[in-house]
């Protein structure tokens, strides 16, 4: 004979607060049938003891699923009735605590299971996935489980981190704060306007450190609300920045570089249309006219006409053009040395030859290759963004090759050679120690003596937020953990499709 007791212990342990009287089964139901303990009970209004029933009724929650199968709780509840005449509730249903909650048709243990599920998941995903356990239920009440779910209370830290996330990318951006050590969500506003974050922050002066990055909004709320806290600049974007300078200074020095490579530039109505307006632009600034009215007077954008007057020569405006890897690639070797032994060797036997040796191209592929001089050059075709990239990788992490002809691109001008030990100067200061602040300072010095002048540009905003720069590279504390909140935020962004409002995406994000 089954022993209810045992079966409680073991598999109903949860519900030990009840009298379980019997475990049915109904095909794909497991039905446990109990009443509450024939015991006092303090009245919730004067909190009289009372034992007095006026009725009873019926119950029917959801439990925790057992062997993947829906268990249906039945329970007899009683209503009592209160002894004291002074009371102003006459009767009152009987309640447990962490098992039967008011108006609730789950089990506080299933609520928990599920909270656990809608909070990785949202609606719909938990609603799909919920079924595995046999627990279903609507998206709706899916979302109303996560809402109630409470957000952690954590204690604003010393040290913590600002940056800005997309609600609608180009249109609506929130702020995140989190704590700069543990990576802990401690707040998200809804814009990331300078008078909401300097709000926020006047409510917990004990903030010490801001970590931050570049928009200028967050460094003038800081200094508003916290005008004794130390800004800390984000290590991650003045690396790139300073490689978005670096690739702009490899692209102006095309003409150099492509050179030794014997790769031809850009020689055509484009490029000639460039050098003219090259001698416009500068012919209008040797006469004194302002950078806005040459963009005015040469009908261009004000950004094009900086461009063009950074350039101190109208070669630095001419670029390598942009190839694609090609199928022809592999037998490049081979045809520099067929049309270096018979100059007037046909086209088609040269792709008659490539092709018994695995060429699956096309003819007309192959005359496009050779048109482009990519067959004869020494080397094959290398773009800016690659040599930029060779240029900011670590130098032992670049293969022999690789090395060996950086030194030589590097040292086709001394731009280029300086270029290359102001990068690696820099990569240095990205280490916290006290001695970068000085440091720093020399390297702006040098980077100025050269004829770079994006490396300027870069210099210049170093010196726009000079303290926080200092600080990024003297003190421990980074940027980087609200980074990787913001990656977990696109992940929750598009889990939820754009449906949800902002209330319930903060609430997703504080939960983490």
């Amino acid at each position: 004979m089954l022993n209810i007791n045992f079966l409680v212990r073991t598999v109903f342990s949860g519900l030990s607060p009840l009298v379980v009287g019997d475990v049915a089964d109904r095909g794909g139901d497991i039905v446990v049938r109990a009443c509450t303990p024939d015991r006092p009970v303090a009245c919730p209004g004067c909190g009289l003891l009372t034992a007095r029933v006026h009725g009873y009724y019926m119950r029917r929650l959801a439990d925790v699923p057992v062997d993947a199968r829906r268990v249906v709780l039945e329970v007899r509840v009683r209503r009592l009735l209160c002894a004291s005449p002074r009371c102003p509730r006459r009767t009152f249903h009987e309640r447990l605590p962490g098992l039967l909650e008011p108006y609730q048709r789950r089990t506080l243990r299933l609520t928990r299971q599920i909270s656990v599920l809608v909070k990785e998941l949202a609606g719909r995903a938990a609603v799909r996935v919920l079924p595995v356990p046999a627990a279903e239920l609507s998206r709706h009440t899916a979302l109303r489980i996560l809402v109630r779910v409470p957000s952690p209370a954590r204690q604003v830290p010393k040290v913590v981190g600002v940056d800005d996330f997309a609600l609608r990318r180009r249109h609506r951006y929130g702020t995140i704060v989190i704590d700069a050590r543990t990576r802990d969500r401690i707040e998200v506003l809804p814009d990331r306007e300078a008078t909401t974050l300097e709000a926020w922050l006047r409510q917990y002066p004990g903030i010490q450190v801001v970590c931050r990055d570049g928009p200028a909004v967050y460094a003038e709320a800081i200094r508003r609300a916290l005008p004794d806290a130390v800004q800390v600049a984000d290590r991650w974007h003045l690396w790139h920045n300073l490689c978005e300078a670096a690739l702009s200074e490899v692209r102006a020095h095309s003409t150099c570089w492509a050179t030794v490579l014997n790769a031809p530039l850009h020689d055509g109505p484009r490029a000639q249309s460039t050098l003219e307006r090259w001698h416009q632009v500068h012919d209008l600034l040797d006469k004194g006219v302002g950078l806005l009215e040459c963009a005015r007077r040469l009908q261009l954008a004000l950004n094009t006409v900086k461009r063009y007057a950074r350039a101190d020569q109208p070669e630095r405006m001419l670029r390598v053009p942009k190839y694609r890897s090609s199928l022809v690639d592999p037998y490049r070797e081979h045809l520099r040395q067929r049309r270096a032994e018979d100059p007037g060797v046909p086209v088609l036997h040269l792709f008659e030859e490539i092709k018994t040796l695995g060429f699956t191209g096309c003819l007309n592929l192959l005359h496009k290759y050779i048109n482009q001089g990519r067959a004869d050059a020494d080397r094959s075709h290398i773009s800016p963004r690659r040599l930029a990239r060779m240029l900011l990788t670590r130098p032992d992490d670049l293969a022999a090759g690789h090395r060996e002809l950086l030194d030589q691109l590097t040292a086709a001008c001394r731009e280029m050679t300086r270029l290359a030990s102001h990068i690696r100067a820099f990569a240095q200061l990205l280490v916290p120690d006290q001695r970068n602040a000085r440091a720093l300072e020399d390297w702006i010095t040098q980077v100025r003596t050269v004829e770079l002048p994006h490396l300027h540009a870069f210099t210049r905003g170093l010196d726009r937020d000079h303290d926080a720069v200092i600080a990024a590279l003297t003190l421990p504390y980074h940027n980087g953990g609200t980074e990787g909140v913001n990656n977990k935020t696109k992940l929750i962004k598009r889990q939820m499709y754009g449906r949800a409002g902002f209330p319930l995406l903060r609430h997703r994000i504080l939960l983490g």
